[in-house]
């Protein structure tokens, strides 16, 4: 769902981890704990994997020993700011065929994105370049909805403006539910640079405001594992 996810959509993360969604239910947990178990991984920050630290909005941390994934580090969360739970983001998923290993679900993109709409400095261009990935493999072919996503999400002015222009009756209807639309159908390029900026600083906002009680939390078991 991270940085690996980022790369399938053309987004060019790189990065030396792998971070995944995952269900808490008994059984998969089990199943995980066996996973993890094959590649040797160890807890390296807390909390520790459990069903009810998951359920809260904490991640869990791994770091793999086995031979081939040495230095691996495994990331999984069952809950995201914003995001649906668990059983839908696995209903909308995408499935890609990767060489040698088969095929893998991922987060849909309009997951990723809202996923990736964090506090962190380096999310915001990584969700610009995602977009404007998407605008250029599919815009020949888009139907309604992916229109909608993309009026909706799109971080780049010139292109908002330019899909904008060609279906002006549907960008002024989401004008209610995205206001920065209004700028975007009068195309002005320096209000539109400013109105994300704001939508932006808003998101961080309400990531650091839902994080505050969850890192309380860590700060106290970590405190609790050095006492």
């Amino acid at each position: 769902m991270g940085g690996q996810a980022c790369i399938l959509y053309g987004g060019s993360e790189f990065s030396r981890d792998i971070d995944f969604s995952i269900g808490i239910d008994t059984k998969n947990i089990s199943a995980i704990k066996k996973a993890l178990k094959c590649l040797k991984a160890e807890t390296i920050f807390v909390p520790p994997l459990g069903k009810q630290v998951l359920r809260r909005g904490h991640a869990c941390h791994f770091r793999c020993n086995a031979e081939g994934v040495e230095g691996l580090r495994i990331d999984m969360m069952a809950k995201m700011r914003g995001c649906s739970d668990f059983e839908q983001l696995w209903e909308r998923r995408s499935i890609v065929k990767l060489p040698e290993i088969g095929e893998m679900g991922i987060l849909s993109l309009p997951d990723l994105i809202q996923a990736k709409k964090t506090q962190r400095e380096k999310d915001w261009p990584m969700i610009r370049r995602l977009i404007e990935t998407d605008v250029t493999q599919g815009y020949r072919k888009a139907g309604k909805e992916k229109i909608v996503f993309w009026l909706m999400e799109c971080r780049t002015p010139v292109l908002l403006m330019e899909i904008a222009r060609k279906n002006a009756a549907l960008c002024k209807s989401l004008i209610p539910t995205r206001p920065l639309l209004k700028a975007v159908l009068n195309q002005n390029v320096e209000e539109i640079e400013s109105l994300l900026m704001q939508e932006e600083s808003a998101e961080r906002k309400k990531d650091r405001e839902y994080w505050l009680p969850l890192k309380k939390e860590l700060e106290q078991w970590r405190l609790g594992r050095k006492s």
